[in-house]
């Protein structure tokens, strides 16, 4: 009790002396929780607590937690230096197996441990000696209780079984399984942006994808419904996707990525995915680059963090998993790609995959049943053209598309026209345009437009915001009897005419979607084209982190110089020394203006007074607390 409460004025003390970014970096990485903090006394009681610092020890390698061990087990009260702290652990080492180079990076890995672990306010350093908070010593010294090393274990246990190095004969298998699923994914990828541009998918409040939308982009994509999740991640770590309103939607940079040709969307992907790599992560697999990430990893990582294994473990599964997915790795062995990315980076891992995909094509082959097969990938910027007038159908290394006059209606709400639809056709097909397709286009552009909507203006209705006319009225009475179009609320206003509360653009969609030829006017009856593509808004400002608007609290009783906060301080200082039953060094100025060290033991404070026993003379003193300068530990 009484060791503890010295380590929480010691730590109240270092933490009201902090800057405030140190303070806030602190606050932050601790995951502290802030509502029942009020001044740096229940921070530092925050801090000690032995839950919090459970939790900050498996957070810690086994170097660092043998550095902490140490110094908190040290026999004398003066604490050792880094250098002692090195000689002890390397006489530990002495009756453990030797590990390439470990005895050599001692030095260096200690002095980084120490400052690491004083950073996270689990060590203090007075000068060139360490000592340990009296709450983080007791959990280290009551760990073999729950079964976790004790601190000669620590630093002598030996790890799993060495790296399974792959071998060059199972390169070339690894390279071609990654490099297929890879591009697999890559595909995918853009089947998504795609079908998203089209219609966003619903995030739910308690997270992950409405099950509708699910399978919609699992059939869009060719993959199970169960790899959607992981897709979506990937494609929103690469900022190709963004949740705006609860749904999500490509964002600006999708646009461009989409006319990109594969080998540069996959370094688009790879390099997000090694960008994001946490440095604890990178660290560890980078020292796998050519080794493989299965089982003994797993094995390891509970070796190195002997406290939180399966913390360290959850947090790579989900990067592993990812790995796999973009080719980086295959069955957990890096590609010759993922030991590119791992060692040089996104370009040198992207120059090693190219000649791994399938070559893309330009031309296509276009039937008399309406299909527009690709006969194998096509250029990403002749997909996306083929998309604006054609639906997929089947996606593989060779696509199929199928055009119908529903697509052509999308293509031309677009501002396509049956002239610019023929020269495209002309331009990549192998096979001209086939006379069932080219009469197709002839009879859509000559339908299309023969329902037209405008907005109203002027009219005695204020309800009454949009029209739609259609030339042929049994058209208009099929659109008043639309279930899908009933949420718009159509009224015939003349046989040739209804009117609508909604906007324009809300109702020319609606019936676009369900298949009428329907175009866009402006008040002089001219055709207009509306811009349906929809991109995430850039998220707004990232909100005050907790740990600055905490800071900001600590800081409210004003500049710690002050009398007024640095009587405060002093009280509370005091009331926590009466409460523990603790000594004190009471720095006393004298009417002279000298000061006078004191060891008193407070007993009360009231109407300005300190009440203690002197320990050194065993007699009561009374103090007033104006003439009290400082309170530090006991000497």
């Amino acid at each position: 009790m009484t060791a503890s409460n010295t380590s929480t004025l010691t730590l109240a003390a270092r933490l009201r002396s902090m800057g405030d970014a140190e303070l806030t970096e602190l606050i932050t990485v601790r995951e502290l929780r802030e509502s029942r903090i009020k001044d740096f006394f229940d921070l530092a009681e925050a801090l000690l607590d032995p839950s919090s610092v459970q939790e900050a020890l498996s957070h810690l390698d086994r170097a660092s937690l043998v550095s902490i061990a140490l110094v908190g087990e040290w026999p004398d009260a003066a604490g050792p230096t880094t250098a002692e702290v090195v000689t002890r652990q390397s006489e530990l080492l002495e009756s453990a197996p030797a590990r390439d180079g470990a005895r050599e990076r001692l030095p260096a890995t200690v002095a980084v441990a120490l400052e690491h672990a004083r950073a996270l306010a689990l060590l203090e350093l007075d000068g060139e000696r360490w000592s340990a908070y009296a709450p983080v010593a007791d959990q280290l010294a009551g760990w073999p209780r729950v079964g976790l090393p004790d601190t000669r274990a620590l630093a002598t246990e030996p790890p799993p079984a060495g790296l399974e190095l792959v071998s060059a004969a199972d390169m070339r298998f690894i390279d071609h399984g990654a490099a297929e699923q890879a591009f697999a994914t890559t595909t995918a990828i853009a089947a998504l942006l795609a079908e998203l541009q089209g219609e966003p998918a619903r995030e739910l409040a308690r997270g992950g994808i409405a099950l509708p939308d699910a399978k919609r982009l699992a059939a869009a994509m060719s993959v199970d419904i169960d790899a959607v999740p992981s897709l979506i991640a990937i494609a929103s770590r690469a900022d190709l996707i963004a949740l705006d309103a609860a749904q999500w939607l490509p964002t600006a940079e999708a646009l461009g990525w989409m006319l990109r040709a594969s080998a540069e969307r996959w370094e688009s992907l790879a390099g997000a995915w090694f960008g994001r790599l946490p440095p604890d992560i990178r660290t560890l697999l980078a020292e796998r680059a050519h080794a493989t990430w299965g089982t003994r990893f797993g094995d390891y990582l509970r070796w190195l963090y002997p406290a939180g294994g399966d913390w360290m473990r959850d947090r790579a599964s989900a990067y592993m998993r990812d790995a796999e997915l973009l080719g980086i790795t295959s069955n957990a062995a890096p590609s010759t790609a993922g030991t590119a990315l791992l060692e040089r980076g996104p370009a040198a891992a992207a120059a090693a995959m190219l000649p791994l995909f399938p070559a893309e094509v330009d031309r296509v082959y276009v039937q008399h049943d309406l299909t527009i097969v690709s006969p194998g990938p096509l250029l990403p910027r002749l997909d996306a053209r083929l998309r604006e007038f054609a639906d997929v159908e089947s996606r593989a290394l060779a696509t199929t598309y199928r055009v119908s006059q529903a697509s052509l209606n999308r293509a031309m709400a677009a501002g396509a026209t049956a002239t610019s639809l023929r020269r495209v056709l002309s331009e990549i097909s192998l096979t001209g345009i086939p006379q069932p397709l080219d009469y197709l286009i002839t009879g859509t552009a000559a339908r299309y437009g023969t329902v037209r909507v405008g907005s109203i203006t002027g009219s005695p209705d204020p309800s009454a915001r949009t029209y739609v006319n259609a030339d042929d009225a049994s058209v208009l009475n099929a659109i008043l009897v639309d279930h899908s179009l009933g949420a718009l609320g159509l009224t015939r206003v003349g046989p040739h005419r209804a009117a609508s509360r909604f906007d324009l653009d809300v109702v020319f969609w609606a019936l676009n979607d369900a298949r009428y030829p329907v175009a866009a006017e402006d008040a002089h009856g001219s055709i207009v084209v509306l811009e349906r593509r929809r991109v995430a808004k850039p998220p707004a400002a990232a909100s005050e982190p907790s740990g600055v608007a905490l800071v900001r609290r600590l800081r409210e009783g004003g500049d710690p110089t002050t009398e007024q906060t640095g009587q405060a301080w002093l009280e509370r200082q005091l009331d926590m020394a009466i409460k523990g039953k603790l000594g004190l060094t009471v720095t006393v100025r004298m009417p002279d203006g000298s000061l006078l060290d004191l060891q008193l033991e407070p007993a009360s404070v009231a109407g300005g007074r300190l009440r203690a026993r002197d320990r050194k003379s065993d007699l009561e003193r009374t103090l007033p607390l104006s003439s009290i300068a400082a309170v530090a530990p006991p000497q």
